[in-house]
């Protein structure tokens, strides 16, 4: 087996259950973020400890980007050959984001004031992952996705992202409450 096909020389590209698109469509634009916050995410996942409860969370993320990709590169009427949770996003696993936001909230103090991001590499890495997933939640805007969670989401994972940084901060976070330029 060879990883190249040649098909995608003429600018397009495959979708689950067929059918192909060119490869600055709109879905494929919002594929490539996931993809890239996917790909962050295990980068900040290299800065763990192996087995650790950050590992397995960032573990369980990037399996349900799988899940999400799936779904978004699905034409529509194909969409009914999508199985929840493996195929499909869930209402079931935006509520699972909504409880990690929930419980890491309160492993650090409340913020009042912005946060400059890079209190040290993890969270910086999980700062990256929050914004890359908030390009791919508004390319995502663009789809006809009014019957799916993905939107959701997405919107949830750069909350849970944002609230990871800061429990990865600790004691290294830098805020300001200045929000223009520093002179």
């Amino acid at each position: 087996m060879t990883i190249y096909t040649r098909k995608g020389d003429d600018g397009t590209t495959g979708l689950l259950f067929g059918g192909r698109v060119q490869k600055d469509d709109e879905p494929i634009e919002v594929l490539g973020a996931v993809d890239e916050a996917q790909a962050f995410l295990g980068l900040a996942r290299a800065e763990t400890n192996e087995g650790s409860e950050l590992d397995q969370l960032l573990i369980e993320l990037e399996r349900d980007l799988w899940v999400l990709m799936a779904e978004v590169a699905t034409e529509k009427e194909n969409q009914p050959k999508l199985t929840d949770g493996t195929s499909r996003v869930t209402k079931a696993m935006v509520e699972r984001l909504e409880g990690h936001i929930d419980t890491y909230t309160t492993r650090f103090e409340p913020l009042t004031e912005f946060v400059v991001p890079g209190g040290n590499r993890l969270s910086a890495l999980l700062d990256v992952v929050r914004t890359v997933v908030r390009r791919a939640e508004r390319n995502a805007v663009a789809l006809d996705l009014e019957e799916s969670f993905a939107r959701a989401y997405l919107n949830r994972l750069s909350d849970l992202a944002w609230t990871l940084a800061r429990w990865q901060d600790g004691d290294h976070q830098l805020r300001t409450r200045s929000v223009g330029p520093a002179s």
